[in-house]
């Protein structure tokens, strides 16, 4: 380790199980001297794993429902009130599709369900900062990550409104990047991941042939949730500080590879 976050304070939000980049993030940051504090929505709460993580990485646990103004509120107050001053770095590691989890196909989408499908996996960004700004929640030269894919530009059929989410959580990443760096010199980025063995990637259809083919795809194979995680440890860090308003890509060069070797001796067989 680099001790690269030796004496910072950061939220991580969505870690559910041992697979999810949330939980490998929260790990890494630990790992490299930083204090946490982990949230989850109260149902993911329930389902998922965190209080053990938080065990391991002596964090406590707030729940927050990111489309509740009230959640976030409560949220950053007692992170203040924990931490005794403001945080150095957010992971914003959330997404959720009622559409997909109901079968719904792209083009017969439940209206209502997908407005609570961007609330939560988009505008909710919007809310973690708004709220942040406003209660001065993150320290000056912060960072704040929130994960995507690069079904937000191109068409990946079974990702669903998945892809309209993305699409709006980059842009609220350029746009509220643009004020909070005038503000406070806060930092706002999306990590672009390979496709991830975790609990939620898997929900989405035909999920282990696109992996498959992903890694043939990128020149440096799939990144892992674990490289991912250190990924983000940069982004975290001041070597870092001038980073801001992007879209990174962190796929093994997926994102820029037109074809491979591995693909075209594939569709040949």
């Amino acid at each position: 380790m680099y001790n690269l976050l030796k004496g910072k304070k950061g939220i991580i939000f969505g870690a559910l199980d041992a697979k999810s980049i949330a939980w490998k993030t929260a790990l890494a940051c630990h790992a490299e001297g930083a204090e946490i504090l982990l949230t989850n929505a109260p149902i993911a709460m329930r389902m998922g794993e965190i209080n053990k993580l938080a065990e391991i990485i002596n964090a406590p646990v707030i729940p927050c429902d990111v489309t509740s103004n009230d959640d976030m509120l409560n949220l950053f107050t007692k992170a203040k009130e924990h931490f005794g001053g403001g945080v150095d770095f957010i992971l914003h590691s959330i997404g959720m599709s009622m559409n997909v989890r109901k079968g719904k196909h792209y083009t017969e989408i439940d209206y209502a369900f997908n407005q609570k499908s961007l609330d939560i996996s988009a505008t909710s960004l919007h809310r973690l900062l708004a709220t942040a700004i406003k209660l001065d929640a993150i320290n000056e030269w912060g960072s704040v990550v929130a994960l995507t894919y690069i079904a937000s530009q191109r068409v990946f059929p079974d990702y669903n409104e998945m892809a309209d989410a993305k699409a709006l959580l980059e842009s609220i990443t350029r746009s509220f990047g643009y004020h909070y760096a005038v503000k406070k010199h806060v930092r706002v980025n999306t990590v672009s991941q390979s496709p991830t063995r975790t609990t939620a990637g898997s929900g989405v259809k035909g999920f282990d042939g696109f992996i498959n083919y992903a890694e043939k795809m990128s020149p440096l194979g799939n990144a892992s949730a674990e490289d991912c995680a250190n990924y983000c440890v940069t982004l975290f860090s001041d070597l870092t500080r001038m980073v801001t308003m992007q879209n990174l890509f962190h796929d093994g060069g997926f994102s820029y590879t037109g074809v491979t070797t591995g693909v075209i001796e594939q569709m040949e067989k």
